[in-house]
């Protein structure tokens, strides 16, 4: 089984309390994310989602949901072992108010060889142009 992990960071000059509040506004996810434009679906453990990124549409289920501090899904194509992926953000605050955004995700299973390329050029791209649209919104609010 092959896997691959990809793994971006920005800083972002405001408070976890305020990168948790635009993370946690799906609803107005058009108006800022470039990458993953849709994302429905209460962000509690357990529940299901339903997400178009990247072009694709998947419904993954929540791992984790910490307040200020982490989002974290997994995603499979059809069944777990052919294409999974474990989506993160995970919210590190600094001491000087800023905090360190972490955008991850693990991949694994037998498609995931197929699909490398594109994963570690477009999908790490478009983790990257989130990012920078996460960082703009919001250190615009306040």
């Amino acid at each position: 089984m092959s896997s691959l992990h990809i793994k971006t960071q920005i800083t972002i000059n405001a408070p976890a309390s305020t990168v948790w509040k635009v993370l946690s506004e799906s609803n107005k996810y058009p108006e800022w994310n470039p990458f993953i434009t849709r994302l429905s679906g209460p962000l509690e453990e357990g529940n299901k989602l339903q997400i178009t990124a990247g072009g694709m549409k998947f419904s993954p289920v929540v791992l984790v949901s910490k307040k200020n501090e982490e989002l974290r899904w997994l995603g499979k194509l059809l069944f777990q072992g052919l294409f999974d992926g474990e989506h993160s953000f995970v919210i590190d605050q600094q001491t000087d108010g800023s905090v360190v955004f972490y955008h991850e995700e693990r991949f694994s299973g037998i498609l995931v060889g197929l699909f490398r390329r594109k994963l570690e050029t477009e999908t790490k791209q478009g983790f990257e142009e989130m990012n920078q649209r996460l960082k703009e919104r919001c250190e615009g609010i306040g």
